[in-house]
């Protein structure tokens, strides 16, 4: 990549000033992306906030991180993108339809990481226009871990043949695990990944997009499912995660897993099982 096209910060930006940017009104412009990525080089973990991470979200404390910290540490450079002034999607109400990450070895948290994050691939939808955020870790030069977040902009105008998000097929399952989700996680999710939206804390932020209460982080559902995973998983593995419906909090959801050939798929489901909310596929 060319200098030119790739942005140097000395550290992680803060998030709720990007995201109070955001909620400036803009007018309506066609959709577009920054032509650049986004690199924080040599960035030093913090053991005590990963501790609190590992118990909002259910993993065993290690000296190696699961893969979905590696996401939470990239994702202000996503929110920096994605309030780029070259950026023309509208922040709030973009929804995280899917994930995928790989961790391509165990990455210990004394270790320093280059993070980077890059934006593209921007294609029509049928509700308005889907974008990919593409991020990494690195140690010296070594990629450890790898990532592409898909975001749905609901109502951005881009010209071109629509696309629809791919799905796994859900047939009905019966949860093995029930978990009761008390009001206030979002707010305790937020504490250790810093992720600022109003809707996963506040009830009038959440009904002013159409929720009836605030809604679980999905990057949440997605640690919790791999920690009731994670004795289960092989050191270096790579997961798949849709997002399919909100879970409005407080709430109780179920959770079911069953092996193949080549790792583990999961649900979290409502408490019957017969409605998905979040699939993820882990293999080696």
């Amino acid at each position: 990549m060319a200098a030119a096209d790739l942005e140097v910060l000395p550290d992680l930006p803060p998030m709720a000033a990007a995201f109070a940017r955001a909620l400036v009104p803009a007018p309506r412009r066609p959709a577009a992306v920054a032509g650049h990525a986004v690199l924080v080089p040599g960035h030093v973990q913090d053991p005590a906030r990963l501790a609190r991470y590992a118990r909002v979200c259910g993993f065993t404390l290690r000296d190696t991180v699961p893969p979905t910290w590696l996401h939470v540490l990239a994702f202000p450079l996503h929110l920096h993108l994605l309030t780029d002034p070259a950026t023309t999607l509208r922040l709030p109400g973009l929804v995280h339809a899917s994930n995928r990450m790989r961790q391509l070895r165990p990455v210990a948290v004394g270790e320093r990481l280059d993070l980077q994050v890059g934006i593209g691939n921007l294609r029509p939808h049928r509700r308005g226009a889907l974008v990919d955020l593409t991020a990494g870790a690195s140690v010296a030069d070594e990629p450890v871990w790898e990532g592409v977040s898909t975001y749905l902009a609901a109502g951005a105008e881009l010209a071109g043949t629509a696309e629809g998000l791919p799905r796994e097929e859900f047939t009905a399952v019966t949860p093995t695990a029930l978990w009761r989700l008390p009001a206030g996680l979002g707010r305790q999710y937020r504490e250790v990944s810093g992720d600022p939206n109003p809707i996963h804390t506040s009830r009038l932020a959440a009904k002013a997009f159409g929720f009836a209460r605030p809604i679980v982080h999905g990057m949440w559902t997605h640690a919790r499912a791999l920690a009731a995973l994670e004795n289960r998983l092989p050191a270096s593995y790579g997961v798949a995660a849709e997002f399919t419906r909100p879970i409005l909090l407080p709430g109780t959801v179920g959770f079911s897993a069953v092996a193949t050939p080549g790792g583990w798929r999961a649900a979290v489901t409502s408490r019957d099982g017969s409605r998905p909310h979040l699939l993820i596929t882990a293999e080696a």
